[in-house]
């Protein structure tokens, strides 16, 4: 028996959680994985994997085994990088998750000086709300918003809401001066694609904190189409500041409770502790850092347009 490849398989049988997608992805026959796996549980004395007709999960013998293999595994790579004549440039096959605004309007329209600075570097790139299982969908990196629980993780940045309403919306229902009146408004709701709860709203601004679940007529999942109901004036909403900043400036949103802003949300990238040392994940995840860094319409608030004020608006406060 080849232990190596037996190892490797091993591997390959956690991250993506069956035996049919190892072996292939290995490219090779789902009973040859079969007996692999076998005769390395019986060299080792130890049932790595507990397998029934329709799972595949793993023991705490294999979950030991898995942490240390993963482990040998990726520095054997990173040494063969080192010494191969490709040094310099990570290549192979990258798998990124990312929510669905920031990979369509910060993400996607950089990777040219990506790919021109790592041209041997394949990425594949989903767009996702969800926390996924990165071991078992085989994700090398994903960049989450909020809290990351126990993964190994970098922060590279936070992201700033703001409130915001399309001008008919307040020119027929009046603009608040407060957080609290939004309670006499129509408010677009955001729920979790995890717990299916909506998202509290946050505000602050010198001392005063307001946090509450606002009446609505729309809740939604779908970061676009939040964007598109809040534009075609549904009601108010929060979104992610650089996505508010592109609409005020072709005015089909407008800010609202300017100097109320909701507490900022940190930006992590994670990934599997057996991927942390990959050359591929470190390049990329240094590429996003910089560019979130960088980037105007995440980091920098005070570039958000005044707000307009439309003659047709009811007085200031009136609901």
């Amino acid at each position: 028996m080849d232990k190596f490849q037996a190892a490797s398989l091993f591997v390959r049988v956690v991250e993506t959680g069956g035996m049919a997608r190892a072996a292939e992805s290995l490219g090779i026959p789902r009973a040859t994985a079969t007996t692999l796996i076998q005769r390395l549980e019986a060299s080792l004395g130890v049932r790595l994997l507990n397998r029934t007709t329709r799972r595949v999960s793993v023991t705490p013998d294999g979950a030991a085994y898995y942490a240390s293999v993963a482990s040998i595994l990726t520095e054997l790579r990173e040494a063969e990088e080192a010494l191969s004549r490709h040094a310099t440039a990570p290549r192979g096959r990258l798998r990124v998750d990312a929510p669905t605004l920031i990979a369509r309007s910060v993400i996607v329209p950089a990777l040219p000086r990506f790919f021109a600075q790592f041209p041997d570097i394949e990425l594949a790139l989903a767009c996702n709300e969800r926390h996924f299982d990165l071991v078992a969908e085989g994700i090398d990196c994903a960049l989450w918003i909020g809290e990351v629980g126990s993964l190994v993780a970098r922060r590279v940045g936070y992201l700033y809401f703001a409130t915001c309403a399309a001008p008919t919306y307040l020119a027929a229902h009046g603009r608040p001066t407060h957080p609290r009146e939004l309670a006499r408004h129509r408010c677009i709701n955001h729920f979790s694609p995890r717990t299916g709860e909506t998202v509290e709203w946050v505000f602050s601004r010198e001392g005063e904190r307001v946090q509450a679940v606002f009446p609505g007529h729309l809740a939604l999942e779908d970061e676009n189409s939040y964007v598109s109901a809040a534009e075609a004036g549904l009601g108010i909403a929060q979104m992610p500041a650089f996505v508010v900043k592109d609409a005020m400036e072709r005015g089909t949103l407008d800010l609202v409770l300017g100097d109320w802003f909701p507490e900022p949300a940190p930006l992590h990238v994670v990934y599997p502790r057996s991927r942390h040392q990959s050359r591929r994940v470190r390049v990329f995840v240094e590429w996003l850092a910089a560019l979130i860094g960088d980037h105007d319409g995440i980091q920098l608030r005070s570039t958000l347009p005044k707000p307009r004020h439309d003659p047709r608006e009811p007085p200031r406060g009136t609901p």
